[in-house]
């Protein structure tokens, strides 16, 4: 687990594990109000699939075989969360997480360097699936600033992840502004200014989820 101390720090893949809980918490926390604001301009679901979402990635995180690489356990839970029904969410966060594990091949004890390819794995992979760019109203809004901040960044260990869910936050926020243009929402034009993307909120919960289960 990190330190305080100044030392060079490395996330283990108990560290991991606790940030995959960590990410099932924020989510669980927060399911009432996917659904409340999915059912403005959606089908009204993705609190329940969310929940579905997380039980899944605490599943995974308590069960992962103790021979089972960072990047193996990761390339199993997108397989599952794939297969999780409740529309998009299921094939977009599967390949999200898809996107972790191969930004983490061949990585054993995670430095900055190593969480930086994590991130930027996930945009990669995603972008094989969607060109929804910053202001469409998608949880792109939040992937990309986090990506982006991931790159940047020369924070150490823990607080890159800190930094990280920071602009994941600011990312969700600016959905609020924008209209949309993806998903049944987008029959709404402008009556959806004002009210955040739950996609965006949703992905922004998780990597916070990633940062408080490591910034203790």
């Amino acid at each position: 687990m990190p330190n305080k101390e100044g030392e060079i720090v490395v996330l283990l893949k108990k560290d991991f594990i606790c940030m995959l809980i960590g990410a099932s918490n924020a989510l669980d926390e927060k399911i009432n109000e996917f659904t409340e604001i999915d059912s403005k301009f959606g089908d009204g679901d993705h609190g329940v699939t969310m929940g579905r979402i997380s039980k899944v990635i605490r599943t995974k995180a308590e069960s992962s075989a103790d021979d089972e690489t960072v990047s193996e356990m990761l390339l199993s839970l997108s397989k599952d969360v794939m297969n999780v029904n409740g529309g998009s969410a299921g094939p977009l966060y599967g390949t999200i997480f898809e996107g972790f594990s191969e930004g983490l091949e061949e990585v054993g004890d995670a430095d900055e360097k190593a969480i930086k390819s994590m991130f930027t794995g996930a945009l990669e992979n995603i972008r094989f699936i969607t060109n929804a760019k910053v202001g469409d109203k998608t949880l792109m809004d939040t992937l990309i600033p986090a990506c982006e901040k991931a790159e940047s960044s020369n924070s150490p260990l823990p607080k890159l992840l800190e930094d990280i869910a920071d602009a994941a936050y600011q990312g969700a926020e600016y959905s609020k502004q924008c209209q949309a243009k993806f998903g049944r929402a987008k029959f709404y034009k402008e009556e959806t200014v004002g009210t955040m993307d739950v996609g965006a909120y949703s992905l922004y919960c998780l990597i916070r989820g990633f940062s408080n289960s490591i910034n203790k």
